[in-house]
């Protein structure tokens, strides 16, 4: 579990941000879901340089 946690945490988190964007625009924070629908990718692009980034 560890292992998985380790190599997939980005996606995790950004399927939760994702989840979070959406659940603002259903209950009708549109600016908000707006503001916060940029992390996603903003988090998998990170994690992508991050990684190209490592020695290990």
């Amino acid at each position: 579990m560890k292992n998985f946690i380790l190599k997939w945490y980005p996606i995790i988190l950004a399927f939760i941000c994702l989840l979070y964007s959406v659940s603002l625009g259903i209950f009708g924070m549109t600016a908000e879901a707006q503001y916060s629908a940029h992390w996603p990718g903003t988090i998998l692009l990170f994690a992508i340089a991050i990684r190209q980034r490592r020695t290990t």
